[in-house]
């Protein structure tokens, strides 16, 4: 995020899109709603009626995967009706120009034909935002998983450089990350193009000083990413693998794939909490220690840096990850790994990471800081780009981007658009709610179907259906609501036993190779059983 989590209650104008925030981020949406309380006006863009859209002030139900289409339509508005800012364009901003004459060519009733939000809705929406003295964007999942996630966010970040919504109070990007440490794996260097702290790994100055601290030799050379890993493994060239805290198997795209990427492993490696579907996969499960029983740091969302403690002993044989994933570097003959303490694996992350440099074990103990802190006696830095951007110029760059189909769209073979997602009852692939008790609340997988096709596809409201895609093919119960438009059904990928994951996987995001799990043309029928 851009900037910190109390800014959610000091937009004037919010922008909330491909984010189903009262489900998937219940507590950080109470400040939206306070928010909303003091005065704000809201815009939810959404294909389907979530929670947040009931509270909206403008609701545009888009079709899945036409978020560019949406954006560049509200940019044309934003241009033709005088309400850039033009000051802060000047001032801050690169290839401003050219970006204002591309969008000159995509008027909303070209939007409209593409994403089936009304111009006048898209005209609304955009001047609500840009006329805002303080207007946010937050976004979530549905806006990065499709092949075009990075035009999506580009669109967005093109969107607030047009009206200089960054890096003041109660504006600014922000993408509200999946899982509470999430951003502290990412700002570790858990990315194949990155080292720690965000440092391209492809720069040869970053290699030698990595190269430097770590005692052996380390290429300028970007990693594989995940997916490449299983495609290596699938086609027998790659041989050993270790999954540290995922549930791969249910949680990622194309799950036909993935089961025979991991089948052909020589070696797989597990660890994590409980012996998930893709443990009992593993050669070696290796039990770890859960949040509560784990000294350590997390890294939220807004960038906060906070110590975590134990407050239980561990159970059985559970050791933390840093501890497990030590001692097999070791055994391996690995130097560099003789921790005694997750205080010394972190003091030299900060060693290594510019953006932690002005941060220790005890300052982290406070949980007063957000990165960047690059020096000692620095106060943090819970606002970003108030001054520049991190780029070469120091300006923040407009990016022309276009709109592009899904990597499949509905046919008569598959005339039906299926979107999955999370539900507020069970976090992703249940590994912990699913052993709470949370089955009580929700205790099996829906297709949540708008009850006029439930009618017209000779359905029945907590009958079986059986959903066909391109790679495979799933049943479970319908569940009949208005929540999502004809023509568009949900379910989410937590149950494994209904693996909704054998549908996806049809494309990926060229740069970021991240999968489109949003967009999958399906067909729907019932089945007896």
């Amino acid at each position: 995020m851009s900037n910190p989590l109390a800014d959610m209650e000091k937009p004037e104008v919010i922008f909330a899109i491909g984010t189903n925030m009262t489900e998937c981020h219940p507590v950080a949406a109470t400040r939206l709603k306070r928010a909303l309380r003091s005065g704000a006006k809201m815009i939810v863009a959404d294909p389907r009626r979530i929670p947040l859209a009931e509270a909206a002030d403008l609701y545009l139900p888009l079709r899945v995967g036409t978020d560019v289409a949406l954006l560049l339509g509200m940019a044309h508005v934003i241009d033709r009706e005088g309400l850039v800012n033009r000051e802060f364009m000047e001032a801050r901003t690169e290839e401003a120009e050219a970006f204002l004459e591309h969008v000159r060519q995509f008027t909303p009733e070209w939007a409209q034909s593409i994403c089936g939000v009304p111009a006048a809705d898209i005209e609304r929406a955009a001047l609500m935002y840009a006329r805002a003295e303080r207007g946010a964007i937050y976004y979530t999942l549905g806006i990065t998983e499709h092949i075009c996630g990075v035009d999506n966010v580009q669109s967005l970040c093109n969107l607030a450089l047009m009206t200089g919504h960054i890096g003041r109070e109660g504006t600014g990007i922000n993408p509200m990350r999946g899982q509470n440490n999430i951003q502290g794996a990412g700002d570790c260097g858990a990315l194949p193009n990155n080292f720690p702290g965000f440092q391209p790994v492809t720069d040869p100055a970053h290699a030698k000083r990595f190269s430097e601290a770590y005692g052996r030799e380390i290429e300028a050379v970007k990693g594989i990413t995940k997916v490449q890993a299983l495609d290596r493994a699938a086609h027998g060239e790659l041989w050993a693998m270790l999954i540290c805290g995922e549930n791969t198997l249910v949680s990622d795209p194309d799950r036909d794939h993935c089961d025979k990427a991991l089948r052909a492993l020589d070696h797989l490696v597990v660890i994590d909490l409980f012996r998930t579907e893709t443990a009992e996969l593993a050669d070696v499960v290796l039990p770890a220690t859960a949040w509560g029983e784990t000294d350590g740091v997390f890294t939220n969302t807004e960038r906060r840096v906070q110590r975590v403690r134990a407050a239980v002993p561990p159970m059985g044989q559970a050791k933390p990850e840093w501890w497990i994933v030590a001692q097999i570097a070791k055994r391996m003959g690995s130097p560099g790994f003789d921790w005694q303490s997750p205080q010394e694996v972190f003091d030299e992350l900060c060693s290594l990471s510019g953006i932690y440099k002005g941060l220790d074990w005890e300052k982290a103990g406070t949980a007063a800081y957000h990165w960047p802190v690059p020096e000692p006696g620095h106060p943090g830095t819970p606002r970003l780009h108030e001054h520049d951007f991190p780029t070469a110029s120091g300006r923040g760059k407009f990016v022309r981007v276009g709109f592009r189909d899904p990597a499949e769209v509905v046919s008569e073979r598959f005339p039906v658009w299926l979107t999955t997602g999370r539900r507020l009852q069970h976090y992703h692939t249940r590994t912990m709610t699913g052993r709470a008790g949370m089955h009580y609340f929700v205790p099996e997988e829906v297709l949540e179907v708008h009850p006029d096709d439930v009618a017209a596809w000779g359905l029945q409201d907590g009958q079986w259906c059986r959903v066909s895609g391109s790679k495979g093919a799933v049943e479970m119960k319908v569940q009949a609501n208005d929540r999502s438009p004809r023509g568009t059904v949900f379910c989410s990928f937590s149950f494994g036993d209904v693996p909704v994951n054998v549908l996806t996987g049809a494309g990926y995001d060229p740069i970021t190779e991240t999968a489109e799990l949003k967009v999958c043309p399906v067909r729907v029928e019932a089945v007896a059983r």
